[in-house]
């Protein structure tokens, strides 16, 4: 099952679902590893005294863990209640701020920056207007920085798109982002670039490419609490999206046990500032 906005021309209205359900998205959405921010420091030099702009914080997850390396975090977040979500779970940290703008038309009022992290949000930016601007906003020597997730299974292991198939084309049949997730050797295999997004051409350099394999357990329930935090099935109608995630849960509690795996890659995307 795929969730790139790409395929969708209205992405920033679709982005804004996980405005609806923050709570929910907060709770159900995975961390990333502290290998992961461990790799970033040492590749960009980050300390106590870098500055880091984060673009799109979402409820900050990502954001406890850049706040926690000491550095000075500015966070960007285009959902006035993911941002408000933000604030509360990052209050003890005095060394970050959560603006409420999109992007793209956010104020930087004339600052700069030593590193842009988007954590699971760059592909919502406008690609014509975010690279430019995370150019721009970066010193020179700056770096960039994409973390995401990638959902993917392996040979012979129960996987709960395969267990729920029928299910998914019964409900919402023909829906081209229905499928299995790829093979975890075969998303190893695309290690160069920036990934789904669009290429920034010459504003950045080269990119240094990261792969961490983490997993989530769930309950029937809880896989789809976990279902109900994408966009890909916050787009369906409520009438659909309902009757189906009650069946998929339903199905892992008869023949999964009630207990299912969400297995990703994490990655970590870097390049320096070309100019």
């Amino acid at each position: 099952m795929t969730d790139d906005p790409k395929a969708h021309p209205n992405r920033h209205g679709l982005g804004r679902v996980f405005n609806e359900v923050p709570e929910l998205y907060d709770r159900v959405r995975p961390g990333y590893p502290d290998e992961l921010f461990t790799d970033l420091c040492a590749i960009t030099g980050m300390d106590e005294r870098s500055s880091v702009l984060e673009v799109g914080c979402g409820t900050g997850q990502a954001t406890r863990s850049l706040a926690a390396l000491g550095c000075s975090v500015t966070a960007v977040e285009p959902g006035a209640d993911m941002a408000a979500l933000a604030r509360q779970r990052l209050a003890p940290f005095r060394n970050v701020e959560v603006e409420t703008s999109r992007f793209e038309e956010w104020d930087n009022r004339g600052r700069r920056f030593d590193v842009l992290v988007a954590a699971s949000s760059w592909h919502w930016v406008d690609p014509s207007i975010g690279w430019q601007r995370a150019h721009d906003m970066l010193h020179p020597g700056g770096w960039m920085a994409l973390l995401g997730h990638v959902v993917v299974r392996r040979p012979g292991e129960p996987e709960v798109y395969a267990e729920t198939a029928d299910l998914h084309e019964r409900f919402c049949p023909g829906n081209p982002d229905w499928g299995h997730p790829p093979l975890e050797e075969d998303v190893r295999g695309t290690d160069e670039g920036w990934g789904l997004v669009d290429d920034p051409g010459e504003l950045f350099g080269p990119t240094i490419v990261r792969w961490y394999p983490t997993v989530q357990w769930f309950t029937g329930d809880g896989f789809a609490d976990h279902l109900r935090s994408l966009s890909l099935y916050r787009r369906l109608d409520r009438e659909v999206r309902e009757p189906l995630l009650d069946a998929v849960a339903e199905r892992i509690r008869t023949r999964m046990g009630d207990r299912a795996s969400r297995r990703y890659l994490s990655v970590l995307r870097v390049g320096r500032r070309a100019r």
